[in-house]
């Protein structure tokens, strides 16, 4: 069975289990390690493996093809993206009709950077430019960009690069909603088992928190040179409660996310029963 998620330390975490074989009756991986703004695009085309890791906000171009899993994904509170400047002191009104570099132009953290914007940058921001995240805050640095909308590692290193926090973006969607920040999906095509990947993923999560120490090895292989502290900090982020089963809170979430943008224009109309 073929899947694709990232190398970030709470994908690697998740699916340590599964990935080396560690869950019974679960079928073997094929795993291709690749960045959300590739299996966002792969979903939407109808390519790439079976299952796979993409954005939430994502889900409205994918749902006729694939199936959300309600478990392995990240959604959480506390661990939204982030805007970030050069300019100390800054304001949301600064980056009017400015340059803004962003990980993924149907990533989460693009979709709450533009609920966000409509409610506080006058005239809204100017060209969008998409790069991988780990390009975004040297190239903010550099002031090659105005500013840069930041994921992952990003939220706890952004100040090695002397940048300043313009705007939590998890933290305003929190006190606009009271409800979770809907990151990443996990996702399979619906010509598979939902039921049983649920309960392999399920599995990898659990035994992930009754064996910590097996996964280090190959967390920090992929970890992009993360030191092992910021690598467990980024799993204690992203790896929770809604990790092992949305619930009710989780796919409120992912409804009021997705409802909103819906009705901005920002996604495609969908039926959001399909989310379930």
């Amino acid at each position: 069975m073929k899947i694709a998620f990232s190398p970030c330390p709470n994908d690697t975490f998740v699916f340590h289990a599964w990935v080396h074989g560690l869950i019974p009756g679960a079928p073997k991986l094929d795993v291709t390690y690749a960045d959300i703004d590739r299996t966002n695009n792969w979903a939407a085309e109808g390519k790439g493996p079976e299952i796979q890791k993409i954005s939430y906000a994502a889900l409205p171009w994918v749902l006729s093809d694939y199936a959300l899993i309600p478990c392995g994904g990240a959604l959480g509170r506390g661990c939204g993206p982030l805007v970030l400047t050069k300019e100390a002191q800054a304001t949301a009104e600064a980056i009017s009709g400015k340059r803004v570099a962003v990980p993924s132009e149907r990533s989460t953290a693009y979709l709450l950077f533009r609920l966000w914007a409509a409610q506080n940058v006058p005239g809204g921001v100017g060209e969008i430019v998409v790069m991988p995240f780990h390009e975004i805050m040297p190239a903010v640095q550099a002031g090659d960009i105005d500013a840069g909308l930041v994921i992952h590692e990003a939220r706890f290193t952004y100040q090695q690069y002397d940048l300043t926090l313009l705007s939590d973006l998890g933290n305003w969607w929190e006190k606009d909603t009271g409800l979770p920040i809907p990151l990443g999906a996990i996702i399979a095509h619906r010509s598979l088992d939902r039921e049983a990947i649920t309960k392999w993923v399920r599995s990898s999560v659990e035994y992930a928190w009754a064996h910590p120490e097996v996964s280090k090895p190959y967390i920090m292989e992929h970890a992009q040179e993360l030191s092992l502290e910021v690598a467990k900090s980024h799993i204690d982020l992203y790896v929770n409660e809604f990790t092992k089963d949305l619930g009710e809170d989780g796919y409120a979430a992912i409804e009021a996310l997705l409802g909103r943008a819906a009705e901005e224009g920002f996604v495609p109309k969908f039926d959001l029963s399909a989310l379930r």
